[in-house]
């Protein structure tokens, strides 16, 4: 991605830039006035956002042509290669956005949460890219389905990337991760993306994507940047386009019943609002190693951000006869380890939350639950004495502080407690009765991102699980084998699903190669084998083969990956096994299972004649048949896939083996690439014994 204007700082100019149409763009010198933009910690105006004059249509027509067009040129693999190159300049460039972050109230461990998360997002798909997908721009999803008697029409399941643009709408607390967490896989999918991050922080997001214009690594049109308002971006979207969205319910139920997602086909994915828990399994008793992993764990969710993290522990549901043992161990770990204060001085271990309108907000919902029964546990809705920048200890009025607060609660079934959520440094800690009980209150939440269960009882665990995980996303199980490897409650990693039902949106984000396939198309396709292959790239049963041998003078393995083509093919002679071959093997390899040893109890077993071949032998044998054993092209056979027996082989029958390139994967930073061969096993008969796909790495 290039661009001829110079992108100003971000954290110095008056307006915070918007990067569209493959140019920096700000308002008009009449725009009217933006909206100001505070330093979370001493309340100094840093910026101020406006998008007044915008082209939002241009914005998303760009995205369609331009970034669709230079996308459309690289396969997956080509694409992934990118973003590990782009994760490794940005991982040079660490320090600037830390300097940015810090500005939002971020420690120096919540920037490299959200910062080194994300640049960690872009190097799980790089990787996962080049080994979960084809290096092509079509993915078949399962086996063909054969629709004829003869083979000559069939259909399958292909996915295709989706024609339009990929835009997010982030929400304040992960400026970086929350972008390029989204941004990760609709890249590996070929689809543009147009970011809009929250107003408080995207002046942090814009520093990243300033960095990423600069670095040149992205097609153009591949990343576009709104910082501002962007009301009717949903006006100018269509089926062709997709909205992931992370923030609030009320504001997800807004975007989702628009015109354009009810009637107009886009697709919309949410994460909003959660109401997690975490439950303490009754063997986790003070001094077990459960119980301490259960109080940090806690103490981390609440302060780490400052509690402002959509995974955070709302909901701390523990046995009633420790309700007040996990207050007293949350309070003193809090005092023992958090220091709240602006995250540039030393020793502070919470900064501030984003906003005084978001420690506003956060006051008047701790003092909602209060007059709904809650009752003040530990901590203070009083504006504490925090470090500030000079290492001097007071209250500051610019700043957006705001103390640990535990609550506690006689009714566990108060309404206020299961419904409403304080988004910031706050959890309740509520009692129950049984599992049974604990289950019921879990589920209260109406739908979360994850829940943790801290238990070392196997039966605990499975009960507790299971009873929760339809209400979930995402279930930590939490013990003393895993407490110290743990990536925590509140992590969500680019493998595994994030995302949760309900309140939390019903929406699903990352999950690896399943969130790729959130952005592609599936369609189902009918027709010829041949057809199929061609669209395909893959070889399938019933296409045309070249018998290279016969019709070259040239074994498939001769050919490199600049001459071998899909199709090409090799057919053994007959090769006759006898009980002596059998015999040997058995002795050999000391498999003397009584299938291929005992000739009464062979018989009497219904899916054998009598004494068979070893399933192996025969594996064995179709290597030798099949092999052309002179060095190179093919420089190694490194698996085999799929394996299936099917006509076991008596003393006396045959069989020979037919191998066919099905798919060819070219590596793009090695001279080599992965050969996936269809092989075929076949009796004297032509009776399918056995089917199996062959890998091979062969040179370039």
């Amino acid at each position: 991605m290039t661009s001829t204007a110079v992108a100003p700082e971000a954290t110095t100019v008056e307006t915070v830039p918007s990067f569209v149409q493959g140019e920096w763009w700000t308002p008009p010198a009449d725009a009217s006035a933006g909206v100001p933009v505070r330093d979370a910690s001493t309340g100094e105006i840093l910026a101020t956002v406006n998008t007044d004059g915008l082209d939002l249509a241009g914005v998303v027509n760009y995205g369609r042509t331009v970034g669709q067009r230079e996308l459309g040129k690289l396969t997956f693999h080509q694409r992934a290669l990118k973003l590990k190159e782009l994760a490794q300049y940005l991982n040079g460039r660490r320090e600037e956005f830390y300097t940015s972050s810090f500005k939002t109230g971020a420690t120096k461990i919540d920037s490299m949460v959200d910062i080194d998360g994300g640049i960690g997002v872009l190097f799980t798909f790089g990787s996962k890219g080049r080994r979960e997908l084809p290096n092509s721009q079509v993915v078949v999803d399962g086996p063909m389905e054969v629709l004829s008697k003869d083979g000559s029409f069939a259909g399958e399941h292909i996915y295709t990337r989706i024609p339009g643009v990929a835009a997010q709408i982030n929400a304040f607390n992960f400026p970086v991760w929350g972008m390029l967490e989204k941004f990760a896989p609709a890249f590996i999918a070929g689809v543009p993306t147009i970011v809009k991050p929250a107003t408080p922080t995207g002046y942090v997001a814009a520093v990243v994507v300033k960095a990423i214009v600069e670095s040149g690594i992205l097609p153009e049109g591949s990343l576009q940047l709104i910082s501002g308002s962007a009301r009717t971006l949903l006006d100018h979207l269509d089926y062709r386009d997709l909205l992931a969205f992370t923030g609030s319910a009320s504001t997800a139920n807004s975007l989702k019943s628009h015109v354009n997602v009810v009637q107009g086909g886009v697709r919309f994915t949410s994460e909003t609002d959660s109401l997690n828990a975490a439950i303490l399994g009754p063997d986790a008793v003070p001094g077990t190693p459960e119980f301490d992993a259960f109080i940090k764990s806690v103490v981390t969710e609440m302060t780490v951000k400052a509690g402002q993290k959509c995974t955070s522990i709302r909901r701390t549901i523990v046995p009633q006869d420790l309700v007040s043992d996990v207050v007293s161990a949350i309070g003193a770990r809090v005092d023992e380890r958090v220091v709240v204060g602006d995250p540039r001085a030393e020793g502070v271990t919470m900064g501030a939350l984003a906003s005084l309108e978001q420690l506003a907000d956060v006051r008047a919902a701790v003092q909602a639950m209060l007059d709904a029964g809650g009752e003040l546990a530990y901590g203070t809705l009083d504006s504490p004495s925090v470090t500030s920048l000079d290492g001097t200890v007071g209250v500051v009025e610019g700043g957006a502080f705001m103390s640990p607060v535990v609550l506690s609660w006689a009714d566990v079934d108060s309404e206020a407690v299961h419904s409403l959520e304080a988004f910031g440094p706050v959890s309740s800690v509520i009692g129950y009765a049984d599992l049974d009980d604990a289950v019921r209150l879990a589920a209260r939440g109406g739908g979360s991102l994850v829940a943790s269960v801290c238990t070392n009882d196997p039966a605990v665990a499975r009960e507790l699980v299971t009873g929760i995980a339809a209400h979930h996303g995402r279930v930590l199980m939490l013990n003393r084998e895993d407490a110290r490897s743990s990536t925590g409650h509140g992590s969500p990693v680019p493998h595994l699903v994030h995302g949760g039902p309900g309140r939390a949106g019903g929406g699903e984000e990352l999950g690896g190669i399943r969130s790729v396939m959130h952005h592609m198309q599936r369609t189902a396709i009918q027709g010829s084998p041949n057809m199929l292959t061609a669209v395909t790239g893959v070889w399938h049963t019933g296409s045309d083969r070249n018998f290279t041998v016969e019709t070259e003078g040239t074994h498939p393995f001769r050919k490199s990956l600049a001459t071998l083509r899909i199709g090409d093919a090799v057919r053994s002679e007959l090769r006759q096994v006898t009980l002596e071959d059998i015999t040997a093997f058995a002795n050999s390899t000391g498999d003397t299972f009584y299938a291929h040893t005992n000739q009464e109890a062979a018989q009497a077993n219904p899916f054998f004649p009598g004494i068979v071949a070893h399933g192996y032998l025969l594996l064995s044998w179709a290597a030798g048949l099949f092999v052309e054993p002179a060095p190179g092209p093919v420089l190694a056979n490194y698996g085999l896939e799929n394996l299936r027996f099917i006509t076991p082989v008596a003393a006396g029958d045959s069989i020979r083996v037919t191998l066919t390139a099905k798919k060819i994967t070219p590596r793009e930073t090695d001279e080599y690439g992965e050969v996936a061969w269809d092989a075929v096993l076949t009796n004297q008969n032509d009776e399918i014994v056995a089917t199996y796909d062959v890998l091979t790495l062969v040179e370039k």
